[in-house]
């Protein structure tokens, strides 16, 4: 079994960052498949584009454009990469990374499929911060890593306790072209429309609105990055009903405009692995 040691990954590397006990790598995968491995560090997955089949003793994943995983160290798994052109974000974080900041590796055990829409925001302001790589993006991404380790450590001690419809709710509001009104959403569910309204902030941690609006600015920021379509073409795409309504969303998130990420998303190095 390969055993990849820290920083390794297969596929040529566009940029590999090392900060302060983080490794940062964005990466196009080559192989059509990868044989059972794992990796000496825990590390994030992120795809940013195409496609990606990966398996682990437990669990397999269909990945698509802004699938997030979290592999703990000495995590097996294998990959299947269908053949088109698929890119991934790795961070990798060493022991000391995590002792720094009290953070149990034990907490966090195989592999993680993180579906929330808030984690996803503070993983697209590491992968902006990684672009910046300036003396004040180390203490940046380390600030947003512990958010996502909070996040997803808050995440896992909750979901024992959900009812059924909270995670049919996830997957329908993960659908293309729905009617997002209360009524419809509750019809559904087999829910009465105040129960939803009532009871939805208490489990995903932010309004109906607002969750759908998260939703909607992840899939633009993987849009933009791709550097395959318009703004207009962007907007129509993640349902926004006009440039400036989009371009306000998004400030809110990333304080910059979208235009920011377009003119930085080629601004990478090609480094062969």
């Amino acid at each position: 079994m390969n055993i990849l040691k820290k920083g390794e990954f297969f596929g040529t590397h566009y940029q590999k960052s090392t900060f302060q006990n983080i490794i940062i790598t964005d990466t196009e995968y080559t192989h059509s498949k990868v044989d059972w491995h794992y990796h000496e560090n825990p590390y994030f997955t992120y795809l940013l584009e195409g496609k990606l089949f990966e398996a682990n003793k437990k669990e397999s994943y269909y990945l698509s454009p802004g699938s997030l995983l979290f592999h703990n160290w000495q995590d097996t798994h294998y990959n299947i990469k269908p053949p088109e052109y698929t890119r991934g974000f790795h961070i990798e974080l060493n022991d000391k990374w995590f002792s720094n900041y009290d953070i149990k590796t034990t907490d966090f055990e195989g592999s993680l499929n993180i579906k929330n829409p808030f984690t996803k925001i503070w993983m697209n302001k590491v992968y902006v911060e990684s672009k910046i790589d300036d003396q004040y993006s180390n203490l940046s991404i380390e600030t947003l890593l512990i958010e996502i380790f909070r996040s997803i450590k808050e995440h896992k001690n909750k979901s024992t306790k959900k009812p059924e419809w909270v995670n049919r709710l996830r997957e329908i509001l993960l659908e293309e072209q729905i009617d997002y009104s209360l009524q419809n959403l509750s019809s559904l569910l087999g829910i009465h429309p105040v129960h939803l309204s009532r009871e939805f902030s208490n489990y995903f941690g932010t309004s109906l609105g607002n969750y759908i609006r998260l939703l909607k600015i992840n899939k633009a920021f993987h849009l933009i990055i791709s550097n395959k379509f318009s703004m207009t073409e962007i907007c129509y795409q993640c349902g926004f009903y006009d440039q400036s309504h989009f371009i306000s969303t998004f400030k809110k998130f990333y304080n910059c405009a979208p235009s920011k990420l377009f003119k930085n998303r080629s601004n990478v190095n090609s480094i062969q692995f």
